[in-house]
């Protein structure tokens, strides 16, 4: 039996694979979206090749929707790249992945989902939404955007049966972690066991690891004292 259906954006590789394939497990259907290739072959899944920067990408989701409601749709796409300052061509792009694809996603799943009564949209932002990051502002800046209006988001929903999920990690080991330092790192099966809690639970705001919250704290306070020095 069928426990679902499942959109999933941004799941050729790190956390949106390992979802896909656990919630084939448990016998999901799914339609994912990336700009990317699938490695994934199953009968209960189908796919997308389509960057969420495209110009194409809302309609082509609206079209997906229209022909199959989604009882959930989990955005996993994300990028983030270090701060340059001889050539900051990169900084826009951070945000139209990053916040931008997110609220396309969210402008195509959300009526559908009013309008039915029911649904649950996941979003995975970062603890990074609260601290000012000098080496890559741009990817701080866009999680704080994203988180903000997810959760302001989930209260306008709620009334109308509707859930909205913002998940913050900390670290979790795929090829978006840059820098030399990652403490309380997290696989991306660890990461996916929140997802699945998530699922289930369908809080507003959900942050894992929990040990990594009074660093990210401290750090905020840290670098925000130094803009008034």
């Amino acid at each position: 039996m069928v426990q679902g259906k499942a959109i999933i954006i941004g799941n050729s590789d790190g956390i949106g694979l390992v979802l896909t394939l656990e919630l084939l497990n448990r016998r999901w259907r799914i339609n994912g979206f990336s700009r990317s290739p699938s490695p994934v072959t199953h009968n209960a899944y189908s796919h997308t090749v389509i960057p969420v920067d495209d110009e194409d990408f809302f309609s082509i989701l609206k079209s997906a929707i229209e022909k199959e409601p989604a009882d959930l749709c989990v955005y996993c796409a994300g990028i983030g790249e270090m701060l340059d300052l001889s050539n900051m061509k990169d900084e826009e792009k951070i945000f139209e992945v990053n916040l931008v694809g997110m609220v396309k996603a969210v402008s195509c799943v959300i009526p559908q989902m009013v309008n039915e009564g029911s649904g649950h949209f996941i979003g995975l932002s970062s603890m990074a939404d609260e601290i000012l990051a000098p080496d890559s502002p741009s990817y701080s800046a866009s999680k704080a955007g994203f988180s903000n209006y997810l959760e302001g988001l989930a209260l306008a929903v709620r009334p109308m049966g509707v859930s909205i999920t913002n998940i913050r990690f900390g670290f979790v080991d795929t090829k978006m972690a840059k820098g030399t330092f990652f403490p309380f790192m997290m696989s991306t099966k660890e990461a996916v066991g929140h997802l699945i809690k998530c699922i289930e639970k369908r809080p507003v705001r959900y942050s894992a690891p929990l040990i990594m919250i009074p660093v990210v704290k401290i750090l905020g306070i840290v670098n925000r004292m130094k803009t008034i020095l």
